[in-house]
């Protein structure tokens, strides 16, 4: 079965890429236990775009979707406690959209001898 690549093009205006980072960055590890998970990448845009794209890659669908529906649910729904209290910090982005693919090809480096 091929693994499943997830791309998350996420919409970043120019003063919220150093945010978009550093929330990044403040949740290192939260992805990397899960089950099925292979591969994270954060991409920043170089130029002619404010897309960055988050590369997620997964041995299934099913191993993405619970990850979606547990560890990530709860990552979004923010640890806080109290009654309506803890405001949320206002999303980096402005725009988001999810891209799904599987992988039919792939290449590595060859090792030299």
């Amino acid at each position: 079965m091929p693994s499943v690549v997830k791309i998350n093009a996420l919409t970043v205006p120019t003063e919220q890429r150093e945010v978009l980072e550093k929330r990044f960055a403040s949740r290192a590890g939260t992805v990397e236990n899960s089950d099925g998970f292979e591969w994270f990448e954060l991409l920043r845009p170089v130029e002619g775009t404010d897309q960055y794209l988050v590369y997620t890659r997964w041995r299934s669908e099913e191993d993405f979707q619970a990850w979606m529906e547990g560890p990530m649910k709860a990552a979004h729904q923010g640890g806080g406690g109290g009654e309506g209290g803890g405001e949320r910090p206002k999303p980096a982005a402005s725009g988001s959209s999810v891209w799904s693919f599987e992988v039919v090809q792939q290449a590595a480096p060859k090792q030299q001898a």
